[in-house]
């Protein structure tokens, strides 16, 4: 059976590596704490029986072979690298459940007929490079060699940092990428991030869409001064401007009532950064997400057409870098199906709900049909050091999540 206890225990010992004094965990993609993490998950896929590997892009994969040669994978995947002074559970969950489906057939002694892998993918949250859900892009094929040149705050590049990671970034579309129908199904178990289930009493739902995430870093441009000799009237406040677009944003999004559209900038650098310094440059972060596509691009440009005309009454100069656009997307409607009739054997009321937030998932859907399932999470907290999840939640997750993977495994 799924052991509660094998979950937790994996969960807390994962979360000792990158822990924060707080509680938290910081783990960023391809650092010495993933590398770290990586070979203590590759020690458990070993354990369940899988043959493990790091693939170019930096995903970990563990592999179980199935009764036919010649059958498509049912993958199983999440990832383990974290935001800063985030939480133990976020994408964790999902990797450790992964193990656990395995390691449950080989304890029952049930051989699927196709293979069944389990991916850590690389660098899903964006934390050091601000551009996520990498190792999914790079697998379906859809990253550029403009993603290995973003640099981090150290300026290493991401092309630098898989090589430093013992990779070869130059084999990734020769490795890494796969096509159309290369997947038989591909599942992620995650916690929820919302308050929904917790609200409704349920330790487990169905998720039937996630929204689509736009990043872009947005720059603004004036001109530096000394803050006691430049009179205000004859300023380039590059600070003034990025605030007002920024204000902008929340403004923009709430405009559109009774609709799940979210706008943030979580993320700003101000140059030259003296505190006597008028500020001459300014980049800052710009993630907005919705369901809707239409209204989420409708939104993209008039924030872009807000922060021109702001730039332009300023005298300031901005542009923008768009890091990630994906399309919404809907889970499998089989795959939600399978979900329903298993979770009713399990007595288990899942309520269905639509994921606000970005997961490899929505990326591998292009490959192959696609599921999801969602953990309650305490208070709906997140990215947080006070992100919990309870271990017999957990448990009955891995156990919905066993039951969907062996139904395809089985065919």
């Amino acid at each position: 059976m799924i052991s509660a206890s094998r979950l937790q225990e994996r969960i807390e010992t994962l979360g000792k590596i990158g822990q924060t004094p707080d509680g938290g965990v910081t783990r960023v993609a391809l650092s010495k704490e993933d590398q770290e993490a990586q070979a203590l998950v590759s020690v458990w896929m070993e354990q369940a029986g899988m043959r493990v590997y790091v693939d170019p892009a930096g995903n970990l994969i563990g592999r179980i072979d199935g009764k036919s040669k010649t059958a498509e994978p049912v993958v199983i995947g999440s990832h383990i690298d974290s935001v800063i002074n985030g939480g133990k559970f976020d994408g964790t969950i999902g990797v450790i459940g992964g193990i656990e489906v395995v390691q449950h057939l080989k304890e029952e002694a049930v051989e699927p007929l196709r293979p069944i892998e389990v991916v850590a993918f690389c660098e899903e949250e964006g934390s050091r490079f601000q551009s996520g859900l990498f190792g999914s892009r790079a697998m379906i094929g859809t990253f550029s060699e403009q993603d290995l040149l973003i640099k981090d705050k150290q300026g290493i590049t991401r092309r630098e940092a898989l090589i430093r990671f013992g990779l070869d970034p130059d084999k990734i579309k020769e490795e890494v990428t796969r096509s159309k129908g290369d997947l038989a199904a591909y599942l992620e178990m995650h916690i929820e991030q919302g308050p929904i289930l917790e609200k409704m009493g349920a330790p487990v739902g169905i998720v039937t869409g996630i929204a689509g995430p736009s990043w872009m870093e947005i720059v603004v441009e004036g001109k530096a001064g000394h803050a006691g000799t430049l009179p205000m009237g004859l300023r380039k406040d590059a600070l003034l401007g990025a605030g007002e677009i920024i204000l902008s944003v929340e403004e923009i999004c709430l405009s559109h009532k009774d609709t799940p559209i979210v706008g943030t900038v979580g993320h700003v650098e101000v140059l030259p950064g003296g505190s006597n310094i008028v500020p001459g440059r300014v980049a800052f972060s710009v993630d907005i997400r919705d369901i809707d596509v239409s209204r989420r691009n409708d939104v993209i440009d008039q924030v872009k057409t807000r922060a021109r005309e702001i730039c332009e009454k300023r005298g300031l100069r901005v542009s923008f870098n768009e890091r990630i656009r994906i399309n919404p997307v809907q889970c499998s409607p089989s795959i939600v199906d399978v979900m329903r009739a298993q979770s009713r054997e399990m007595n288990l009321g899942c309520p269905e709900l639509v994921s606000g937030a970005g997961h490899d998932a929505q990326l591998i859907a292009a490959l192959t049909d696609m599921g999801m399932i969602f953990v309650r999470c305490k208070d709906g907290v997140s990215h947080n050091p006070e992100e919990f999840a309870e271990a017999v939640d957990i448990a009955l997750g891995t156990e919905l999540l066993s039951r969907v993977v062996l139904h395809y495994a089985m065919q």
